[in-house]
């Protein structure tokens, strides 16, 4: 298991590098390469959260029936072709192409896949593993976004693309590691008895069925929200940073901070997280981001308070990842894990396609800080969805248990 959690775990920093912050480190570069508006750039980006989102409940289900294995490195090709597009793009038909082929890419390689194949791997017990693959993957901004910037001025934003397309083929042999067919029924059978033995799965009442469909909704909402948010902000950041007067180059680190907040978050998690209750865990991440906001609205031009804004909220974001993938281990049966999640992540996909389009309009429209705004209310919102979660989970978790096959811990 500690080989595939290294595995997975490089390879989720990688394809979150090569993709999700892919537009915040060479999109300035490649719309002044391409003479396109910044709208019309981030556009693919949110042709690929579009695409992510429509293919999501069917990834899920293809990760169930035929293992995290085939669906991860099918996601490593994806991603490299969908590079290898935009650096030869030249016109749109390319370049959304591109985007289109690393939206079906990232659904097959990021955290969604990569939990659901732990998941299909080692049952109800993977919630450490799950923890521990986050680590690295939480340094994929802090290394990707000066990464990308100093290739983009070293060999051009093509030249930076085509190392992008490099480095997704690096991963195949990464998402090699997994067991082939894990998530079929014998490979669960036979994880369940190694690692997580549990009894049959007892029925549920109709009160219990009420409380995990509300359960599932108010899961879904925070979800979508925080996709939203992080969305616009994987997009955006930098610009937002500079525009509040922090210089450029500074900008760039200081967004690139948010990567350590993420890992150090997610570090303290892993090392005394492990009798924490999951959904205590989540309303404490969400907790985080209203603050971190707040702290951002009143920077001005003051680095140390962008360095605690980015660093707030990477912490808040960073451990939100952990409980979406943690929560529905509580809430759902594993051996449907990616069926089940596939369907409650969708909605977040989707809005987070229109995220970058939005917040470019926005800030255009009424300057970077609107884009602050629009992120604060979405964080008090979803402290709120998660609060109200909170509250019904702290019954007597036999309905949870019953449901996702392991009561809280």
């Amino acid at each position: 298991m500690r080989k595939i959690v290294l595995c997975l775990g490089l390879g989720q920093m990688i394809s979150w590098g090569i993709t999700y912050y892919l537009v915040g480190a060479l999109g300035r570069a490649m719309s002044a390469g391409l003479g396109w508006s910044s709208a019309a750039i981030q556009g693919g980006f949110a042709l690929a959260l579009l695409a992510t989102g429509l293919c999501s409940p069917w990834i899920g289900a293809m990760s169930d029936r035929h293992g995290g294995r085939a669906v991860m490195c099918a996601g490593s090709l994806l991603n490299a072709a969908g590079c290898s597009l935009l650096a030869m793009s030249q016109g749109a038909p390319l370049y959304y192409a591109g985007w289109l082929l690393l939206g079906l890419g990232m659904r097959c390689t990021l955290y969604d896949a990569a939990f659901a194949a732990l998941a299909g791997t080692a049952g109800a017990g993977a919630r450490r593993a799950m923890s521990q693959i986050t680590l690295p993957g939480g340094l994929s901004a802090t290394l990707f976004w000066p990464l990308g910037q100093a290739l983009s001025d070293a060999a051009g934003w093509r030249g930076a693309l085509w190392t992008y397309a490099a480095l997704a083929l690096c991963t195949l042999p990464l998402h090699g590691a997994l067991p082939a067919g894990a998530g079929r029924a014998p490979a669960h059978r036979q994880a369940d008895a190694v690692l997580s033995p549990q009894p049959p799965v007892p029925p549920i009442p109709a009160q219990g069925h009420r409380q995990l469909m509300l359960s599932g909704l108010l899961f879904a909402l925070l979800t979508t929200l925080a996709n939203f948010v992080n969305a616009g902000m994987s997009a955006h950041m930098i610009p937002i940073l500079a525009a509040l007067g922090i210089g450029g180059v500074a900008a760039v680190w200081i967004a690139a901070m948010r990567g350590v907040g993420q890992s150090a978050a997610r570090l303290a998690e892993v090392l005394f997280g492990a009798r924490l209750d999951p959904v205590a865990l989540n309303l404490a991440a969400c907790l985080l981001l209203p603050p971190a906001f707040a702290i951002a609205l009143a920077a001005g031009d003051s680095p140390a308070a962008g360095l605690a804004f980015s660093l707030l909220y990477g912490a808040g974001n960073g451990l939100l990842s952990i409980t979406r993938g943690t929560l529905p281990l509580l809430l759902f049966d594993h051996r449907s894990y990616g069926r089940l999640v596939g369907r409650l992540v969708a909605p977040g996909f989707l809005l987070s396609a229109a995220a970058p389009v939005l917040y470019a309009w926005l800030m255009d429209a009424a300057g970077e800080r609107a884009g602050l705004w629009l992120s604060a209310a979405c964080a008090l919102a979803i402290a709120l969805a998660a609060a109200l979660l909170w509250r019904m989970m702290r019954r007597p978790a036999t309905v949870r248990a019953g449901a996702g096959g392991s009561p809280a811990q």
